[in-house]
């Protein structure tokens, strides 16, 4: 079977912050309710983040926006189509947090849309 990942090194999950905070406390996270619904914890490149935000965290304030590396998570992170065939990284199993290369604010502007800092 051909490998039909886009291998981007960087995967992006945008979270609650009061779920974040529960995930430093524990160490590890195990996603979010959606996540647990479909049994694996769903992520975006740089390039499906602003659009994730603005179709599930429509109007959502105070939220994480986490840069996880994508290489140390190994078989776990599978490469799937979702939105209109896009391969959408999915996280079988938790995500430990020594795979975490920063995590910011996101924040709403005044036009209610996501501010998105620099994700390089």
């Amino acid at each position: 079977m051909p490998d039909l990942s886009p291998s981007p090194t960087v995967i992006f999950k945008i979270c609650p912050a009061s779920l974040w905070a529960q995930a430093e406390a524990d160490g590890v996270f195990s996603g979010a309710p959606v996540d647990h619904a479909d049994g694996y914890t769903h992520f975006s490149t740089a390039a499906q983040a602003r659009e994730t935000a603005a179709r599930h965290f429509k109007g959502a304030g105070d939220l994480k926006l986490v840069a996880v590396a994508a290489e140390p998570l190994g078989a776990a992170l599978r490469w799937e189509p979702s939105r209109g065939g896009a391969l959408f990284p999915h996280l079988y199993g938790p995500l430990p947090l020594t795979a975490v290369l920063w995590v910011k604010d996101l924040p709403l502007g005044p036009d209610g849309a996501h501010l998105f800092p620099d994700m390089a």
